[in-house]
């Protein structure tokens, strides 16, 4: 009988009671954002508390990697490197990023950290993953625009860890302009409405053509972000993931609650497990309907079908 390898089951974390509750319910790894340096990150992490954090994962043999993945201007830069060498000392499972400053003050303040690749717009081909991998880059996570027959290309050929993104939502768009703060300048003056993140806000772009198409938009420190109107949801095909190799799979909880969050989890612990098993795992998707929103309807984003740009 073939043997499979067990793809890591990672989950985005918002506050340390979500760590111990996702870690309960299956996640093998949590990725946190914090200092300012994570972009789109589920809640804000002090180096305290992702110290406690890994103290807890640790002891569960479960992983922590924290979100260096913003786009930094020169002025971001500074504190970086004491940041990363902190990181190194709390002996973080990998720092992901995305501008190569950090892999540059990476390798001369914490030469040790494991780093793994978020630069998704670019991580279409293996060429980029595999010249990552030779400047020391151990994972890379692939852009969710390729299709699963390219993902299935990329992973037989890298050189390097691949992360893909099996449930929630994709940023389809980030600009760095404010524009939520600029137009509630006019919509709400003098109200105290908190857009620093999206289950807080509920704001939305829609579409003149099609109206019942919902676009989620926040604003934190690094700008605007315009999500997708879909969560993918890939359950169902858990097994062509494990038959293919790959190392990660990912489920994002940006604009979810975390009792959402936990059974998400839960099922896709429960699923992955069959796969490995090499038991059909049809059916779980059912389950997820039962507790998605009505705004976020599932998708599968564009594993099945080409992307046109």
């Amino acid at each position: 009988m073939r043997e499979y390898k067990k793809p890591e089951l990672l989950v985005t974390a918002k506050n340390l009671t979500e760590v111990d509750q996702l870690l309960s319910a299956g996640a093998d790894a949590l990725e946190l954002g914090g200092n300012g340096y994570g972009l789109r990150s589920s809640g804000e992490f002090s180096l305290e508390m992702i110290k406690e954090a890994l103290d807890l994962a640790h002891s569960r043999q479960a992983k922590i990697y924290v979100a260096v993945n913003a786009i930094l201007h020169n002025e971001t830069l500074t504190g970086l490197a004491e940041y990363l060498s902190k990181l190194a000392e709390y002996r973080v499972d990998a720092v992901i990023y995305g501008d190569p400053a950090v892999l540059v003050t990476a390798q001369q303040a914490a030469p040790d950290l494991r780093l793994h690749l978020s630069s998704e717009t670019v991580s279409t081909n293996v060429q980029t993953l595999n010249y990552w991998a030779e400047k020391g880059v151990k994972r890379g996570y692939l852009s969710r625009e390729l299709s699963l027959k390219e993902v299935f290309f990329i992973k037989q050929r890298a050189n390097i860890e691949v992360q893909i993104l099996i449930h929630g939502a994709t940023c389809i768009f980030h600009s760095k302009r404010e524009l939520i703060s600029n137009y509630r300048e006019f919509l709400w003056e003098n109200s105290k409405l908190d857009v620093q993140y999206p289950e807080q806000a509920k704001l939305y772009l829609l579409e003149s053509q099609r109206p019942t198409e919902k676009y989620p938009i926040f604003e934190d420190r690094h700008g605007s972000h315009i999500m997708n109107s879909q969560d993918i949801c890939m359950i169902d095909h858990l097994k062509e993931f494990v038959d293919a190799g790959i190392d990660s799979l990912k489920i994002d909880g940006l604009l979810h609650t975390t009792e959402y969050l936990i059974q998400v989890t839960q099922m896709y612990r429960r699923a992955l497990d069959q796969a490995v098993n090499t038991s059909l795992t049809d059916g779980f998707i059912d389950e997820i309907r039962k507790i998605q929103p009505e705004n976020r309807p599932l998708g599968t984003g564009f594993y099945f079908k080409e992307q046109i740009y």
